[in-house]
């Protein structure tokens, strides 16, 4: 990363400075780089003079002055073609302009690369899992549960960038009572469809998706389950009705590009004998208690934990969480993937401290396991709340929101706010064809792009790239906007590195929109195809090239796509 280059080569003046005694003997600290906050301010600033002062200090008592630390350090910086200049300013910070030379030469970088431009190489040998979206198989999706998958696909896709091996999860919640009553009511609707009335269950699913699915067990089972004893008839049915239940979740979330490399039964927990290993092994390391007749987890032995917490009721039946616990052992205790990322909604927030605890009693680092909670999304038309209940069976699907605005769309918009906000979805927003509506401003950006280069190649330029005589053109671009353009595109490698140290993508929709502005002005103030001035057309040519693939790269990791024509 650009970043660390210059980290590294700070780090090689302050030693080269106290190898020729310019600089005492010290301890420095990690040199840190950052784009200050000023414009006209550099390209980037670090304070490591106002560091190695505070070190210089602990270590010998000595107080120094940071401006003079600051030119001791310049005046041993390494010669590298990346730095234009690096200067001294107020206290003893050191701005750094990046050489135009340099940034010309990047974009022989950017196509070289292509779509691996912004991967960043962090992640090596680390396996990691994101387990999102998990809804209940009880019926389709709301539309809230999009942006669970799109904030853990667009998580996965950005771990995947910076060099993790990323398993995606899909945890299906098929063992617990809300299956229970989805099996019973779908029973009950498949035998008002052969005629017969049998009582809805009290907590059941009314929604009218019941229906279907009872007809597509009528049309593969006939009437064979009214022949049955209830509660063997229940049983049989539960497989049917998971299997076609995650047939239907696959085929909705594949309608906005989300697709998982594991769907993981919660009944599997139980089959294979894991909710037992996984309760025998906190027993043998003495975090069980037996009390009131049930067994506890001793959560409140851990901090932000008040109560201890059931994982077997006194009928011998075990709690959610006892899955939970047994899930978790599987990940890390079995599987040993080295993080875990769990995407929950806002509404499981009081579950977190016992997942804590749940670690720490597993011998774990509890910071091995990410709770990313998000908030609710409001969907708006017209400028009114939509407000749907899925127990009504009145439901919104996610299906039914990408009709209305598209799956990129919805995605994009999903990612616009941190996770802990809520967000509101304008519907009219969303499919307007206008610079307001962000998604399509991005989207018409990179169309607009390849619809110059089109226009190139009718024209008879040639729009790939060479090596060596390209590089001599590419020294050409010196407009502000063609700098400013290439500044823009190198920020794509800190941004990806952003959303893995906040564990969220929700900058990237920020830094598309930037980017395609920072396009457009280039386009704007520099004339791309000039027959009167091939070689600089070619240069321009190819820059415009570079930001296309940037810009796609981007979209892609949002999970949105990148069209060459709207």
């Amino acid at each position: 990363m650009l970043i660390d280059t210059l980290q590294e080569l700070f780090t090689q003046a302050i030693a080269a400075a106290q190898a020729t005694g310019d600089l005492p003997a010290f301890d420095m600290p990690p040199v840190e780089v950052a784009h200050p906050k000023q414009e006209g301010h550099g390209d980037y600033s670090t304070n490591v003079a106002l560091i190695a002062a505070s070190a210089i200090r602990q270590a010998t008592g000595d107080k120094v002055n940071p401006r003079q630390l600051a030119q001791a350090i310049l005046d041993n910086l390494p010669a590298a073609d990346l730095i234009g200049a690096a200067e001294l300013a107020g206290p003893g910070f050191i701005n750094i302009r990046l050489s135009d030379r340099w940034l010309q030469s990047q974009v022989l970088t950017v196509l070289q690369a292509s779509a691996h431009f912004g991967d960043i190489a962090i992640g090596q040998d680390q396996r990691w899992q994101v387990e999102y979206v998990s809804a209940n198989p009880t019926g389709p999706i709301h539309y809230g549960g999009a942006r669970n998958a799109a904030l853990g696909d667009g998580l996965a896709n950005v771990l995947e960038a910076a060099g993790y091996t990323v398993q995606r999860e899909f945890y299906v919640n098929d063992a617990g009572n809300q299956f229970g009553y989805f099996i019973e009511s779908l029973y009950a609707r498949y035998a008002e469809l052969l005629g017969q009335s049998v009582p809805f269950p009290e907590n059941g699913y009314p929604g009218e998706y019941l229906i279907d699915y009872a007809r597509q067990v009528i049309d593969e089972y006939g009437d064979k389950f009214l022949h049955m004893d209830k509660a063997a008839a229940l049983a049989e049915l539960r497989e049917i009705a998971r299997k076609l239940v995650v047939v239907m979740l696959r085929a909705e979330l594949d309608r906005i590009g989300v697709q998982f490399d594991n769907w993981y039964s919660e009944q599997t927990l139980y089959d294979n004998g894991l909710v037992e290993q996984a309760l025998s092994h906190l027993d043998a390391r003495g975090e069980l208690v037996r009390r009131d007749g049930a067994v506890w987890f001793q959560a409140s032995k851990y901090p932000k934990n008040d109560k201890d917490e059931v994982v077997v009721r006194s009928n011998g039946i075990p709690t959610y969480f006892a899955s939970d616990i047994a899930y978790h052992y599987d990940k890390f205790l079995v599987r040993k993937f080295d993080r875990v990322v769990n995407v929950w909604g806002v509404d499981h927030q009081g579950h977190v401290p016992r997942m804590a605890a749940m670690m720490q009693a597993f011998g774990l680092d509890p910071d091995r396991l990410v709770i990313l909670m998000y908030d609710l999304v409001k969907l708006v038309r017209d400028g009114v709340e939509v407000k749907l209940s899925k127990r009504a069976g009145n439901l919104l699907t996610i299906s039914d929101v990408v009709e209305e605005v598209g799956a990129d769309a919805l995605r994009f918009n999903l990612l616009t706010r941190s996770p802990e906000s809520v967000i509101e979805f304008d519907l009219d927003l969303a499919v307007a064809q206008t610079n307001e509506n962000p998604v399509y401003y991005v989207q018409y950006s990179h169309a607009r792009i390849c619809s110059i280069l089109a226009r190139a190649v009718k024209a008879g330029f040639d729009v790939e790239h060479d090596g060596e005589h390209d590089a001599t053109l590419l020294s050409l671009l010196e407009h502000p906007s063609e700098l400013a353009l290439l500044r823009k595109m190198l920020e794509l490698e800190e941004q990806v590195l952003l959303a893995v140290e906040k564990l969220s993508p929700h900058n990237l929709p920020h830094y598309a929109i930037d980017l395609a502005k920072t396009f457009n002005a280039f386009y704007r103030d520099c004339r791309v195809v000039d027959p009167d001035a091939p070689e600089l057309s070619r240069a321009r040519l190819m820059l415009s090239q570079a930001a296309r693939i940037v810009l796609a790269r981007v979209l892609r990791l949002m999970g949105v796509s990148a069209p060459e024509s709207m």
